[in-house]
This record gives C-alpha cells, structure tokens and sequence, in this order.
C-alpha cells in the first residue's frame, strides 16, 4: 500500500475542516452543504487510514521489540500478536482499495464466458474442459448461477468450445480479468512416455447488456433452423431445433442447439450475439485511440498467454501481474479466491488497466 496517493486526501480534508469553521462558509446555506457532503464522503477514507498508518506503527514496534532477546513465552504471543496486525493491515488495506475504487454499475452484472479449445489438440480440449469445471465449482462457492448455453464437445470428453452464463453479486467484477489465453503444461493420460506437453485455450468474458443498451433490428438478422446432432453426427433431436444466428452488418454467428425446444435456442443464441455485439461495440471504440491494444480471444497460441498452468511443478503463474501460486490442484477445483485477490489488487494499483 502506497501512502502517498493519500496526501491529496489528507490535505483536502484538512482544508474542509477549516471551511467548515469560517463563519462565512456557515452563513452561506448552499456552499457549506456541498463542503459537508464532501467532508462526509472523505470521513471513510480518512478514518480507514488512521486505522491503517496505526496498524502499520504497531507492527514495525512489535518487529522492533521481536530483534531483542525475550523468553520462550512471550515471543510466541508477540509473534501470534504480530500475524494479527498482519492480517489486519491487509484487511484495511483492501477496504482503503474499495473505498478509493467505489463498486461500478458493472461489478454486478451478468457475464457470458466462451472457452475454446486452442494449440493441442485433443489434449486443448480436454483442459477446455478442466477451465470449465474450475469457473462453475468457483461460482458455486460464490452461490452464482450458471447456466450453460451452448457447447461442442470433444471425442475425449473435453471441449472444442463452451459458452455459459454466470450471474450472482459481484461475477463481473471477480471474474474480468479471466479474458485470454491459458496455457497448460502437463503429461497427457493418453502420452505412454512420459512427456510434458503445453497446449492452450482461450476464455473470452463478455458483459450481457441490457435490451436497450444493443438495438438489433430485425432485418439486420439472417436466421437458420437445423437439426441437432452430437459428437460424430449422432442424432439427438429428432426435429429441427438448432439456431444459427447471422448478423448481417458486422457477419456475427451465433449457434446453439443445447435445447430441444427452437424458441430456447434462439433465446439463448439471442443472449450470446448482444453480448459479442457490446463486446465488439467497446472494442471498436477502444481501438480508435489504441491500435496496438491485443484482441481479447485469439487462436489460442502460446505467444498470447496471460496465464499458465504448470502440474509438474503445481504452480500456476499470471503473467500480467507477475504472481505465482503453488496451490494449483485447489485452484483446478475452483479455489480462486487468492487468485482473484491478486489480480483486484493489481487493478487497484493501475498495474491492470
């Protein structure tokens, strides 16, 4: 935590105070109740920070007082003392984060995720599926919902590509950061020698906007129905209930099958092309002032990794943020909370923009 992003604070709320006192502030009804909200909506902050610059006083006594000599008993209570204050200056630490990046209109709203399977082969698909399974188990720990929306399945029991819906307080904002490509290193079960291999998969975190933010006009959509099939053509619908979705002006595709029931797979294949088509819509608007700026999904190529996931080593690396976790079996069965807190810490100090 860096103080000095603070001092303006400090020194406004020093200033207000004084305003707040000067006779002719209080005598002026409409400038003295602008200067009070502001004064309130510093109090927070200020008061958080005290706790904190306290906390951090504390800590730097105890470790003082720990490089002298002292019996057996009490450096076992100033050490429990110690990983007390350090727990409790992360804490205000994180609520200083939160109250210097207030929750944004977005933090709540539902997302559309999209995997695909990239550089490997059957072995990509199967780790499609693992990336998978490891967002819905986090998301059942977050009490989220999920809903699966659409997905074609690998021979191997993996995936080529898996789209679904996450809702729940605070999904958009825990789960933003995941857009790009995974890299995974590992021996395949089907590889008799032995040897590592690296494969990849792309995950694609898409805002679902609202009916009013995307206007679709009908005669902007080219709509096909076809009969469902599974892995290697197996019939498993009897009537034509598959939907692919064309948008005309910007050549869009949206397929879904999943339901036996069109009106369900046009809902649902309806969802999925807003949500690409708000995702579109901010890139195109980003790249007018970035042209270098990377795209959100790509091939799947192990150039593109923000992320890789070492099972010799049971380590896994971001690399945007430069944090490593030896934790890897837990976060594969969806214990991303400290995966997650590193990287919301990273946006908060403008490393992740």
């Amino acid at each position: 935590m860096k103080l000095e992003k603070f001092a303006k604070i400090e020194e406004r709320y020093g200033e207000l105070e004084k305003l707040l006192a000067d006779a002719q502030v209080i005598n002026d009804k409409s400038q003295y109740q602008k200067l009070a909200k502001e004064y309130s909506d510093a109090a927070p902050v200020i008061n958080a920070l005290k706790s904190y610059k306290e906390c951090v006083r504390q800590t730097e006594e105890l470790k003082k007082l720990l490089q002298e000599k002292h019996d057996a008993e009490f450096e076992s209570l100033a050490k429990d003392e110690l990983q007390d204050l350090e727990q409790r200056r992360q804490a205000l630490s994180d609520e200083l984060n939160e109250l210097l990046n207030p929750a944004s209109a977005d933090d709540d709203r539902n997302l559309i995720m999209e995997i695909r399977a990239g550089t490997g082969g059957e072995e990509a698909g199967l780790f499609a599926g693992d990336l998978f399974r490891m967002y819905t188990k986090y998301a059942e720990t977050r009490g989220w919902k999920v809903e699966l929306m659409s997905e074609a399945p690998s021979e191997t029991g993996g995936f080529k590509e898996v789209i679904f819906s996450i809702s729940g307080k605070k999904a958009a904002k825990l789960l933003k950061w995941e857009s790009g490509a995974h890299r995974v290193q590992r021996v395949p079960a089907t590889e008799a020698s032995g040897r590592i291999h690296t494969s990849a998969a792309t995950v694609a975190v898409l805002f679902e906007p609202q009916e009013v933010e995307i206007s679709i006009e009908p005669k902007d959509l080219k709509i096909d129905v076809y009969r469902s099939s599974g892995p290697g053509g197996q019939s498993v619908n009897t009537t034509d209930s598959a939907i692919r979705i064309t948008h005309l002006p910007t050549g869009l595709v949206v397929t879904c099958q999943d339901e036996r029931s069109q009106l369900k797979n046009r809902v649902k294949a309806m969802r999925v092309l807003r949500a690409r088509l708000l995702d579109k819509m901010k890139q195109d608007e980003f790249n007018k002032t970035s042209r270098d700026r990377k795209q959100k999904i790509g091939s799947g190529d192990r150039s593109e990794k923000i992320r890789t996931y070492n099972f010799p080593d049971r380590r896994i690396t971001d690399h945007r943020i430069g944090f490593t976790t030896y934790k890897l079996a837990n976060v594969m069965d969806g214990e991303l909370g400290e995966l997650v807190d590193a990287l919301s810490r990273a946006e908060s100090e403008g490393v992740l923009a």
